[in-house]
């Protein structure tokens, strides 16, 4: 199985869709692909754990979702990206996982799709155990074993006996979880396997390294614990001398896949006779007979013992710092040559001069002309003629040529009495005859145009005259210039005709023949009762009353639908 398969990208473009970078990256990392996951994926979540607006448990969780997969390779891989964020990410992820109840549960996983996938599936159940070993030993004490401060001044060297008969033996765990491993050099078969054991081997040196100052810290405090304590203490050496054999195993692994004989430190063991002398301690404090030895013999054993795993130690020291030189170098080679790409692309690209002109853009192929953009809704102004609707479906006769007035929030009421405009102000009403042709009224650019159907066919109704023949009265409604407020004590209202009802105005458009609507007024403005002979009071002073007011005309019903609706008589209220 080699190259992305379908399913990697069928997932990838899942998580493009849905905006998740994070787990786009973590898919792209954990494909189906035979090698270890790709630097450029693991740098960027490794730069998302740094991130404070990256959401942490979603990211492990995208890791633990791809730990379903019944593929070894994707297991495999999540498992490794998920190491790499330990070690190289920021703390917080660790944490995160420390804070949880179980993290990978595969002591049961077994890839069945070949030969390959049940011997991979043997190492998957081991590393899985180890991580989770890892994350456990964070939570006890709250910090990486890899990542402490090492030497003379360093944390297991410093560390109290009660707190380090307490602490040793985590090391110890996470140490034999490691070792556990347990893999031969004719195992290291594939790019993932081997991206698995360089990230062992890593912690391999880095875990020993505070281990072996944890057990210097306890050698030195040995001759000065309580026999409890010396008990303890002999069993954690023990323990120590026994891995300490298991680690040369590993390391002569690594040395035969092809590991630099520079990066493999060098081993020294205390001397046996340090055992003894620890033994022959214990026992004395038990009050058993042992052989006679002095103070002088012991110190200097135990100083033999010390220095051996100090030289260990500084083994360990130069291995890391190594790595570290070897890390730094790599990365200032890559950032030079990222700076280098930049160079050569500012270098091949144009520089352009930057212009103001609006003209137009051309090219090889062909020009492309640009023209002012066309406002749809505004209203061409015209001063001597009145503009032509264009729409075929408004061309209802040949000389259709209907009033433009600008649509208003606020509609403007009309009647005998005077209309009022949205802003309050009080609107003259002009009365034309029949021989003078109705004013044209300059639309304004870039206002609406009252050019709906109804309207258009209203205005049709009145024009043809529909009625009894009767001249008509036309009223237009002219705003003037000045505002005048309206109310007080000199306002005087206007009579309404007794004879003629003038027609009304409807969206700019005149009905003939038609009942005025009913008058309104300005909410400010105090009003009487009109109608039925009774008296009325206006801002204080008497009015003359008003007797019920009956059409001199009959009211027809119009054809138009959307006419008022006509009765037989209107009054004031």
């Amino acid at each position: 199985m080699s190259g992305q398969s379908i399913t990697d990208r069928i997932t990838a473009a899942q998580h493009s869709v849905t905006g998740s970078a994070v787990s786009k990256t973590v898919c792209k990392a954990t494909t189906h692909e035979v090698m270890g996951p790709k630097k450029k994926h693991l740098d960027y979540l490794i730069q998302c754990t740094n991130e404070m607006n990256v959401n942490i448990p979603q990211l492990a969780d995208s890791l633990f979702e791809r730990t379903m997969n019944s593929s070894w390779v994707v297991v495999f891989k999540s498992l490794i990206t998920t190491h790499h964020l330990m070690v190289y990410g920021n703390e917080r992820f660790i944490q995160y996982l420390a804070s949880r109840n179980t993290l990978f549960n595969l002591s049961n996983f077994l890839d069945k799709s070949g030969l390959q996938g049940y011997d991979m599936s043997t190492f998957i159940r081991r590393y899985s155990r180890y991580l989770n070993e890892k994350a456990v030993s964070y939570r006890q004490v709250a910090f990486d074993f890899t990542k402490v401060k090492r030497g003379a001044d360093g944390v297991m060297r410093t560390m109290n006996t009660e707190k380090l008969l307490k602490t040793v033996p985590i090391i110890q765990n996470q140490m034999d979880a490691l070792l556990d491993f347990n893999v031969n050099s004719n195992e290291l078969t594939n790019g993932v396997i081997n991206a698995a054991f360089m990230l062992l081997f890593k912690d391999a040196i880095r875990l020993f390294a505070a281990y072996n100052e944890g057990i210097i810290n306890l050698l030195e405090k040995y001759f000065d614990m309580k026999k409890n304590q010396c008990k303890e203490g002999l069993d954690i050496y023990k323990k120590f001398l026994t891995r300490m054999t298991r680690i040369s195993e590993f390391l002569k692994v690594a040395e035969q896949v092809g590991i630099d004989r520079g990066d493999i430190p060098d081993l020294s063991q205390a001397p046996s006779s340090l055992l003894d002398a620890l033994e022959q301690h214990l026992a004395s404090l038990e009050g058993k007979k042992i052989k006679d030895s002095t103070a002088a013999s012991r110190a200097t054993t135990l100083s033999n013992a010390v220095s051996s795993l100090a030289s260990t130690g500084l083994s360990l020291t130069k291995v890391d710092e190594r790595e570290k030189q070897a890390a730094l170098e790599e990365e200032q080679a890559r950032l030079k040559a990222l700076k280098e790409q930049r160079l050569k692309e500012l270098a091949k690209k144009p520089h352009t001069s930057l212009t103001t002109a609006s003209s137009p853009v051309s090219n090889a192929a062909g020009s492309i002309m640009t023209t002012p953009a066309v406002d749809i809704f505004s209203t061409p102004s015209s001063s001597n003629s009145t503009s032509k609707l264009p729409n075929d479906l408004l061309d209802l006769q040949p000389t259709f040529h209907p009033s433009a007035h600008p649509i208003s929030s606020a509609p403007q009421v009309g009647g005998t009495w005077g209309g009022f405009d949205e802003l309050g102000g009080l609107l003259k009403p002009t009365v034309a005859s029949q021989n003078q042709s109705l004013p044209t009224s300059k639309a304004p650019p870039n206002k609406l145009v009252s050019d709906d159907l109804d309207s258009s066919l209203a205005n049709l109704v009145g024009n043809l005259g529909i009625g009894n023949g009767t001249a008509k009265n036309d009223v237009n409604w002219t705003q003037p210039g000045e505002k005048k407020l309206t109310g007080g004590t000199n306002w005087q209202p206007k009579v309404a005709p007794t004879t003629a009802w003038n027609a009304p105005t409807m969206n700019g458009m005149h009905f003939p023949q038609y009942a005025p609507p009913v008058m309104a007024y300005p909410a400010t403005t105090p009003t009487g009762v009109m109608g039925y002979g009774m008296p009325s009071q206006m801002g204080g002073v008497p009015v003359m009353t008003q007797p019920t007011l009956i059409y001199s005309q009959p009211v027809m019903r119009p054809p138009n639908p959307f006419g008022p609706v006509s009765g037989a008589q209107i009054q004031f209220m």
